[in-house]
């Protein structure tokens, strides 16, 4: 799942503590207040820090815009966080996952396996790079790509080449599995990350599991950089190459001449981006527990009511990008929030596999059945960090009033 999602966006900004990039813990949790507003609740409320304002203009008065040392201060600082030894930053999600599926050898009619039911770049990617997207079927709990059928797809076919699977929501797909299918079946993996900004299995971050992963910075995602991307990764040779690639296929540590040693597009990050997104990532931690706390919240009040709130696993940390409940309801539910002046938002309506640009692609006529109900019944509640208390009570007596009233 990557970024140009059809999500509204507030335009207050907020203040919140920072805390150190790849940490954890602070002394006190941050204040997040959007000066007061009650009405509408937004579903997502991007804003900026003062300190990302004032990084900004010390780039642009440094007269430096494009590719350059803000981009490579943030590539080393996002690959510690992830625990990995190598990042590569790009224009956007999309870019990233298209470069990583490049530098790992994707070729024309490879199969790669993903998930239906996720923004459409997961597998759009997947066609840029010349390949075919193969779909499993999700788990109907966590939404995420189910590892038995997985390798039931992969027993039925013998021409996979790899796996991308989409943290969705913030939640982590079951990575042990489906890392292990990949191994038995000796095929690489690819994570989509795009939601899924310091989620965890088992306390190892996301970003740490497969030979490549990649993520969105889009405006309403749980850290931004206006419009960006970032691919992580172990591995120098695709680390390598994806840095080619970006910049039209110049070696990374050459002086950025004319010399183009491979084919490569302009996928680069700005100083001017990645400016705000050191800034972003300062934060995160902050950011992500106030998600939490948010989602806990609604877990708490809206326990009694006949709706799926979302699952954690207990072996995962969940970061709820979006908190996503799922009621045979859902379009009424969504008219009686609207009512109330609480923004929603249906991600994902339609199934990749069923999306009128997927008609000629061969698996496009998959039975799906879990995807499919998930898209005719998922419906995500606001959860950002800029929620006050009087926003998520809102939220929580407009849910309440829709059941208790019928």
């Amino acid at each position: 799942m990557t970024d140009t999602e059809p999500t509204p966006e507030g335009d207050a900004t907020v203040e919140a503590t920072s805390a150190g990039a790849g940490t954890e813990a602070v002394d006190a949790e941050p204040e997040f207040d959007r000066d007061g507003a009650s009405t509408p609740v937004p579903i997502a409320d991007p804003e900026l820090s003062a300190d990302a304002i004032e990084r900004v203009v010390s780039v642009l008065e440094a007269g430096r815009l494009a590719d350059g040392p803000e981009v490579r201060a943030f590539e080393e600082e996002f690959a510690s966080y992830c625990g990995t030894t190598d990042a590569v930053a790009t224009a956007n999600g999309t870019t990233a996952l298209h470069a990583a599926l490049e530098a790992i050898g994707v070729e024309a009619g490879d199969a790669v396996l993903t998930s239906p039911f996720s923004f459409v770049a997961s597998a759009n990617a997947i066609r840029l790079a010349g390949g075919t997207p193969v779909f499993a079927d999700i788990d109907p709990e966590t939404y995420t790509l189910d590892p038995a059928n997985v390798e039931r797809v992969l027993g039925e076919r013998n021409d996979i080449v790899g796996l991308l699977p989409v943290h969705l929501y913030g939640l982590p797909a079951d990575m042990p599995a489906l890392c292990e299918l990949a191994d038995a079946h000796d095929l690489f993996v690819v994570e989509d990350a795009c939601q899924a900004h310091g989620a965890k299995i088992d306390g190892r971050r996301v970003g740490e599991f497969g030979d490549a992963a990649c993520f969105s910075f889009y405006p309403t995602k749980n850290m931004t950089t206006g419009e960006g991307g970032m691919i992580v990764t172990d591995r120098d040779d695709i680390a390598a190459r994806a840095a080619r690639y970006v910049n039209h296929g110049r070696e990374r540590d050459g002086t950025g001449g004319y010399e183009h040693v491979a084919l490569g597009h302009n996928y680069r990050l700005t100083n001017v981006a990645a400016a705000i997104g050191r800034t972003q990532l300062e934060r995160l931690p902050a950011c992500n527990r106030a998600r939490r706390e948010h989602a806990t919240y609604y877990d708490d009040r809206l326990s009694d009511l006949p709706l799926e709130t979302p699952t954690e696993p207990a072996t995962a940390r969940h970061v709820y990008h979006q908190y996503t409940v799922r009621t045979d309801e859902r379009d009424a539910l969504e008219s009686t929030l609207s009512d109330w002046e609480v923004q929603t938002g249906v991600y994902y309506e339609t199934p990749i596999h069923r999306q009128p640009a997927y008609e000629t692609v061969s698996t496009a006529a998959a039975s799906l059945p879990q995807a499919e109900r998930a898209a005719a019944d998922v419906l995500s509640l606001p959860v950002h960090p800029g929620l006050t208390e009087r926003d998520r009570r809102t939220v929580v007596e407009a849910v309440r009033d829709h059941f208790t009233s019928q």
